[in-house]
């Protein structure tokens, strides 16, 4: 009885295989290839303000005291529009997926999936037409009865043009974004968890406590991180509706309002030269930077609550 050798050899690659894993690995490293040019780029021009002496960045003695209140600004405008967006992107998302007929919850996500297709210079006109003036008494009121508090200490702004107003409409503008993906993320939920916890004697709510909301962890911290990016680079909107006075303060509702990198780049940039210019350009290298951040913070919540990963 003789043995034969058997020769192990590698199954061949169709054509087709080849070409479409070649050319994702082009599109990959094209967008690495594109980021590190954007963030030498914006090195390269910002430098020059690094170095910049005192009062040739608009009066400030630094790069530091330039950038510092324009970073307050970014982030206060994205915190509260994220935290007006996520609890009602995950109620709007949890509707079309578990609660809603089934007629009524395609409406409602075709009306959602419309409001990522509106330009953002709409927004900001509504902002600025509608939306502020309508928020004039509210501020009024939060400035006479919670006065004391310093969120809202005033004196309120007469044309409604405050960062809360930013903040709400950020919010309206990332709602698609976090909607969207949080409603595909609950949809997709193990139908044997959602009938198991139902046959036990669960409410409805409680299926959703128990069931959906933990299976989605990681798709909501997904979702809410792709929104604040969005809100962190708005530059229109926040531009057409914010009364920038290019301050540091918590105060929500009055007309000194602290701006953003991405507006006081769109409305500096054409009228400034030499270092001003450079100077603008390295608060978007800031930019990118708290981006980036952002998106690394993200994704290493995401990646901590990946199912079979040890805790």
């Amino acid at each position: 009885m003789t043995t034969a050798s058997v020769r192990t050899t590698s199954p061949k690659r169709r054509l087709g295989d080849v070409v479409f894993a070649n050319l994702t690995r082009t599109a990959g490293a094209l967008i690495l290839v594109s980021l590190a040019g954007v963030a030498i780029f914006l090195t390269s021009e910002g430098l020059p303000a690094f170095g910049a002496k005192a009062g040739e960045l608009q009066g400030h003695d630094n790069f530091l005291a330039y950038v510092a209140p324009l970073v307050f600004g970014t982030i206060l405008a994205a915190v509260i529009a994220l935290v007006i967006a996520t609890p009602l992107a995950l109620g709007v998302a949890l509707a079309v997926s578990h609660y809603a007929p089934r007629r009524i919850a395609t409406a409602i996500g075709y009306v959602i999936d419309l409001l990522a297709a509106v330009p953002s210079v709409v927004y900001g006109l509504w902002g600025i037409g509608f939306l502020g003036p309508k928020l004039i008494p509210i501020y009024q009121w939060l400035d006479e009865h919670l006065g004391f508090i310093p969120l809202f200490k005033g004196p309120a702004s007469p044309t409604g043009r405050t960062i809360f107003t930013v903040g709400i409409v950020l919010a309206i503008m990332v709602l698609p974004i976090i909607t969207a993906i949080t409603r595909e993320i609950f949809s997709q939920t193990p139908r044997l968890n959602e009938e198991a916890a139902l046959a036990l004697g669960a409410t409805r709510w409680e299926m959703v406590r128990l069931s959906v909301l933990p299976y989605g962890r990681s798709g909501i911290v997904s979702a809410a991180m792709l929104g604040l990016g969005r809100a962190l680079g708005e530059t229109m909107a926040v531009a057409l509706v914010l009364s920038a006075s290019g301050v540091v303060t918590f105060n929500l509702i009055s007309s000194t309002n602290p701006s953003t990198i991405a507006a006081n780049i769109a409305l500096s940039f054409p009228d400034s030269t030499g270092v001003a210019r450079n100077a603008l350009v390295a608060s978007g290298l800031v930019l990118f930077v708290i981006t980036f951040i952002v998106n690394f913070a993200a994704r290493a919540v995401v990646a901590r609550y990946e199912p079979g990963r040890k805790k």
